[in-house]
């Protein structure tokens, strides 16, 4: 694949436990969204990452790569490119290294989000290549905050939807430089802050609606914490 990919990095599907996104659906949403492929990011499994290598064999026009979305002490952190689970709810620092350790890449999910960021004063020290600088289930104001501590450290930005149905898919996306395609590639321009973010973020209304289902959602399973 030649040319610009623009990927969402930010992608939940049926294997978390808040998703109704069925990997299918997401393909579907590509070439509609004008995307190139996602990153398979549920929480805290890595259960769907058989599925999404047959996708790859299925959809050679796409690209897919493997992920997690983990829960941290301060937040939670989306890691690229590893193959198992770490550590849960250990410190972000620690974890950050785990992955590294693994051949994977860290970034910060939409680290000024008040629910399960990081929070800005962890975001401004924490040692990784790039921000999660737009997620479309953020209000314009967090990505903003994410975007200018990204800006101040001169890292790089990612973008993802945060879908967890099929019409959230593309709300983000990150792009990556021309000629960047396999999956090494992909991890290695995350590291060297070459990619760049981009999408829509929620209005105050879709705010107040995406609340009510995620309370229906933790209903649906308890109040577990994810």
């Amino acid at each position: 694949m030649t040319g610009v990919l623009r990927l969402d990095l930010h992608l939940h599907s049926t294997y978390s436990p808040d998703s109704r996104l069925r990997l299918a659906e997401a393909v579907e949403r590509l070439a509609p969204t004008g995307l190139n492929g996602f990153a398979l990011t549920d929480h805290n499994t890595v259960a769907g990452h058989s599925s999404l290598r047959a996708l790859a064999e299925q959809y050679p026009q796409y690209r897919f790569l493997p992920g997690m979305e983990v829960s941290t002490h301060e937040g939670h952190l989306l890691a690229f490119g590893i193959a198992e689970v770490p550590p849960l709810r250990r410190p972000v620092a620690e974890t950050v290294e785990w992955v590294e350790a693994h051949g994977g890449v860290a970034v910060p999910a939409h680290p000024a989000r008040h629910a399960h960021g990081i929070g800005r004063r962890v975001a401004s020290e924490l040692r990784v290549p790039a921000l999660e600088t737009h997620n479309g289930h953020n209000l314009a104001v967090a990505n903003a905050r994410a975007a200018r501590i990204a800006a101040e450290r001169s890292l790089g930005a990612t973008g993802g939807s945060d879908a967890h149905d099929a019409g959230g898919v593309g709300r983000g996306f990150t792009e990556f430089p021309a000629g960047v395609d396999r999956l090494e590639d992909l991890l290695d321009a995350i590291r060297r802050k070459a990619t760049r973010s981009g999408g829509v973020s929620l209005g105050y209304g879709e705010m107040a609606r995406l609340a009510v289902r995620t309370v229906a959602r933790r209903a649906r399973r308890g109040f577990r914490a994810i």
